[in-house]
């Protein structure tokens, strides 16, 4: 019976030990959710402002708070202002052709990589990926000579071929593509399957979240990208809707027209932030299988 009591009181304060111990485990949790929550407001402060002043009258677009009074009236004003459709239909061009030029590139060259043996593999992907530590703003000059020579200036094709081949793409495939088990490619080849048709229904299929990670990060790049089309690009048929932007708000520097500025630049962001709304899961979930944190 002694040993018994002995026991029971051993558990006993082993479990006012455990429940000392949650406690702060619980508070510490408590506050960083709390400053997780402080930053994503500090973080969503200027796209509320950008949003809610769209929306509102002009005379009451410097204000702080909501006027309670919404109007569709800036957003006119800019499309009669400036062609944002045309910005519109050059962003989506070049921002679909070039990702998917990226896709074709980046899964050849991440299924050599994975699974190809030849001579130079591996120094090879180390040049690959030393394009990751080459910010492109370094490559502007000589890439705008080689436009200039070729006869690509204001064009849409000389915005997007920069851009053709993408070492993080590459690297994010070749890191899935080494993931799938070698059974699979073998049972493709003895049902007859040639290279191209196995990377077709074998590994891109099982690398879709890492396409739509990539895609997500290619789109938002290509649609935000601004420095290099404003060098390469003079017409309005060639003109994407970050220049468009800029040159609208600079011309109403002078009146601080907020309303129409910030009607505009809701016009530029909305189209990314449902893509991200809807794709944020699958996003994450890619990096995770990938090995990339």
């Amino acid at each position: 019976m002694e040993a018994i009591e002995r026991i029971k009181k051993i558990r006993v304060k082993q479990d006012d030990k455990k429940i000392e111990l949650k406690q702060p485990i619980k508070r510490n949790r408590l506050i960083l959710y709390m400053l997780l929550y402080l930053f994503a407001f500090i973080w969503l402060v200027p796209l509320l402002w950008v949003v809610i002043t769209a929306f509102q009258p002009k005379e009451m677009a410097i204000n702080l708070w909501p006027s309670g009074q919404w109007t569709l009236s800036n957003f006119e004003n800019v499309l009669s202002a400036a062609p944002f459709d045309q910005y519109f239909i050059n962003t989506v061009i070049i921002v679909t052709t070039t990702l998917s030029v990226q896709i074709i590139t980046a899964t050849l060259a991440a299924y050599a990589f994975a699974r190809l043996k030849f001579f130079g593999k591996n120094f090879l992907f180390i040049i690959v990926l030393m394009q990751l530590m080459l910010p492109n703003d370094v490559l502007i000059f000589p890439n705008y000579k080689t436009l200039a020579n070729i006869g690509l200036v204001d064009t849409k094709l000389g915005v997007m071929i920069p851009y053709f081949g993408s070492a993080f793409a590459i690297f994010l495939l070749r890191q899935t593509f080494k993931t799938i088990p070698k059974e699979l490619e073998e049972a493709a080849v003895l049902d007859g399957c040639n290279t191209m048709r196995m990377i077709w229904h074998v590994f891109v299929p099982l690398a879709k979240p890492t396409y739509i990670a990539f895609g997500l990060i290619s789109i938002s790049y290509h649609w935000n990208n601004f420095l290099w089309p404003l060098i390469v690009t003079n017409s309005v048929e060639n003109r994407p809707l970050t220049v468009g932007l800029a040159i609208f708000a600079k011309s109403y520097e002078t009146g601080a027209m907020w309303a129409e500025v910030a009607a505009a630049t809701f016009i530029v962001i909305f189209p990314l932030i449902i893509i991200f709304f809807i794709f944020q899961r699958k996003f994450i979930s890619s990096f995770i299988q990938s090995g990339i944190k």
